[in-house]
C-alpha cells in the first residue's frame, strides 16, 4: 500500500472524477487553504450544519437519534458553542477507486484553535459527500467558516483490489448528498 502524490490525485480526478468539484491548486489567499496538495486533497465544509444544542434535554444515541439534538444552520460562517460539536458536509462529492482508501486529518489552523475534526475512512467504491463531525474542545465559541478547507483527505493505494467494496455490501452511507445522521441497518 502506498500514499499517493498530487500527480496521480489529479489524475484521478480528472479521468475518474474521483473529486467534484477539484481544485487542481491550493487557494490559499483570505482563506482557509483547501485544493491540491503534495500528498493530500484539502476539502472544504460546505455552508450546511447541524450544531448540538442541550435545550431539548436529550441524549445521543446512535441507535435512536432524535433529531431534537441539533439546531439546523446554512451561513457563510457558524459557531460552535464551547465543548460542543457540528455536523457538516464536504463541498466535494467523492468516488473512490477500489483499490483506494483515504484516511482523513484535521487541518492545523483549526487544530491550534482546539478544533477537531473527524471523519471516518472513505472505504474501496464509497462515494458521496462526507459527513464531518466538527468538536470544539475550548471553553469558548469557535468559527467555522464554509466553503474553506477543513481538512485533508490522504488517499492509500493498494497494489490489489478488496475483496469487498462498500459498494459490493450495499454501505448504508453510499452515496449521501446530505448531512447524514447516525443508521442502523434493520
Amino acid at each position: 500500500m502506498s500514499i499517493k502524490n498530487d500527480r496521480w490525485i489529479a489524475q484521478m480526478a480528472r479521468r475518474h472524477g474521483m473529486i467534484k468539484p477539484f481544485s487542481s491548486s491550493q487557494v490559499r489567499k483570505g482563506k482557509i487553504s483547501y485544493g491540491l496538495s503534495s500528498y493530500g486533497y484539502d476539502i472544504r465544509v460546505s455552508d450546511e450544519f447541524l450544531i448540538f444544542t442541550n435545550v431539548g434535554s436529550t441524549e445521543i444515541d446512535p441507535k435512536q437519534f432524535d433529531k431534537a439534538a441539533f439546531v439546523q444552520v446554512k451561513a457563510r460562517s457558524v459557531l460552535i458553542p464551547p465543548n460542543s460539536f457540528a455536523l457538516a458536509r464536504t463541498v466535494e462529492y467523492f468516488r473512490i477507486p477500489r483499490n483506494v482508501l483515504t484516511l482523513c486529518v484535521g487541518k492545523s489552523t483549526y487544530a491550534r484553535c482546539g478544533i477537531i475534526v473527524n471523519v471516518t475512512p472513505f472505504e474501496p467504491e464509497w462515494e458521496g459527500h462526507a459527513t464531518l463531525e466538527i468538536s470544539n474542545t475550548t471553553p469558548l465559541p469557535a468559527r467555522i467558516y464554509a466553503n474553506e478547507g477543513i481538512a485533508q483527505i490522504l488517499f492509500l493505494e493498494s497494489d490489489e483490489e478488496c475483496r469487498v467494496s462498500y459498494a459490493d455490501k450495499k454501505g448504508k452511507y453510499q452515496a449521501q448528498k446530505r448531512i447524514t445522521l447516525p443508521r442502523m441497518d434493520r
